[in-house]
Parts: C-alpha cells; sequence; structure tokens
C-alpha cells in the first residue's frame, strides 16, 4: 500500500535528464567571484566590505589560493547579492531563460496510487528543482501506510481542500486546514492523512536537489 513519491521523483530527474544538452564544464570559483566583482565595478577593498571578509581571503579565493569555508561562501553570497548556488553556476546559465509550461485544471500526469491520487503538475519541462503536484489524499489512518515516506530534497505542503493531519517522524502530529502549509526535510519520515469525510487535496512542491 505504499504512495511511492520516489516513483515521481525519479521520473521527474529521467525527463530533466533526458534533454540533450551536454554535461557543463567544472567552474572555477575564483574566476566567478571576480567576474561578479567586477560587474559591480568593486575594488577588492570594496567587495571585502560587503561580504565581511577579509581583503587578503577575498584575493586568494579570487586567485585560487584558498578554497573556502562554507560559512565564508555564504558571506561571499550574501555580499555579491546571490545565493551560494549561483556562486557556482556561470553567468551565462544564470540568465533569464523564459521557460514556462502552463497545465490547466486536471490535465497533469495522474499516478494514482492506494494513500494519495498524484497530479503531476509542469510534466514536460525538463531540468526543473522542483516537482510540484496536486494530490488527493486517500488515506485515513497510518495505518494504510506501509511505514514512513521517505526521500532526498525538501517538500512544502499547501492545503486547498478539507483537513489533513501531517505526522512526521520527530514531530507531533499537526492537523492542517484550508490554506495552511508546512516546510519540511522530506528525509524525516512523513505521512499524511485525511480527517475530513471527504478526500483532502493539497499542493506539495519538492525539491530534486
Amino acid at each position: 500500500m505504499s504512495s511511492d513519491p520516489k516513483r515521481m521523483i525519479r521520473i521527474a530527474r529521467e525527463q530533466g535528464a533526458d534533454s540533450g544538452q551536454s554535461t557543463p564544464e567544472p567552474l572555477d570559483l575564483g574566476i566567478r567571484v571576480r567576474e561578479l566583482r567586477k560587474a559591480k565595478g568593486w575594488t577588492l577593498e570594496q567587495a571585502s566590505v560587503q561580504a565581511g571578509l577579509a581583503r587578503s581571503t577575498l584575493s586568494k579565493i579570487e586567485n585560487g589560493q584558498m578554497s573556502p569555508t562554507y560559512d565564508a561562501l555564504k558571506k561571499l553570497a550574501q555580499g555579491m547579492g546571490v545565493s551560494v548556488p549561483q556562486l557556482f553556476t556561470p553567468a551565462q546559465a544564470a540568465q533569464v531563460s523564459g521557460r514556462i509550461v502552463v497545465t490547466k485544471s486536471g490535465e497533469g500526469q495522474a499516478h494514482a496510487t492506494t494513500t494519495y491520487e498524484h497530479e503531476l503538475l509542469a510534466g514536460s519541462l525538463t531540468k526543473k528543482q522542483m516537482l510540484p503536484y496536486r494530490a488527493t489524499i486517500r488515506a485515513r489512518a497510518m495505518e494504510d501506510f506501509d511505514g514512513w515516506v521517505r526521500h532526498g530534497g525538501e517538500e512544502f505542503l499547501f492545503v486547498l481542500t478539507g483537513v489533513i493531519r501531517l505526522y512526521t517522524e520527530f514531530y507531533e502530529p499537526v492537523d492542517l486546514r484550508r490554506g495552511d502549509s508546512a516546510y519540511y526535510d522530506a528525509s524525516m519520515g512523513h505521512n499524511v492523512v485525511s480527517l475530513s469525510q471527504e478526500d483532502a487535496t493539497i499542493l506539495w512542491v519538492t525539491s530534486l536537489a
């Protein structure tokens, strides 16, 4: 009686891999940081102040003489006005691509199980960073599952109709109604049951990172 969301995530990843694009060359962090700094017209001194790092540290990073800690990367990203992943994204790849996929109501890809009925949204879009789907919650008790659902990434759910109970491995169950939401690490065991007389529906968004 497994809901098998891992299968949906695997399908999305396989669709993304089938894009025919070649694997990009490894990015030189020092060159990328220098490009970001120069794009802002900053000197090393100005950039180091913005990032809260010593000028010598920033210089070593740009010249490939130092591998920054994650804390230093966070400071550097914040100072440059980008996210940490964008520090490792080539400038051309970071440009707006203008992609869009519209999924009309009821036109998503259906994946029915004994506990959930999933409607995968934006199914034709490759190279997604998120897996969005609408789910109808059939389960009414924890006993309807074979165990905890776990998978990689993070997950966000938003209650569209009805009332649900969100069970998580490390926290007390929480009841959520229409308009309520939750964000959690998907590697933590989690299950959702409907408390409504009719099946509740939720919007689920799972990261594919």
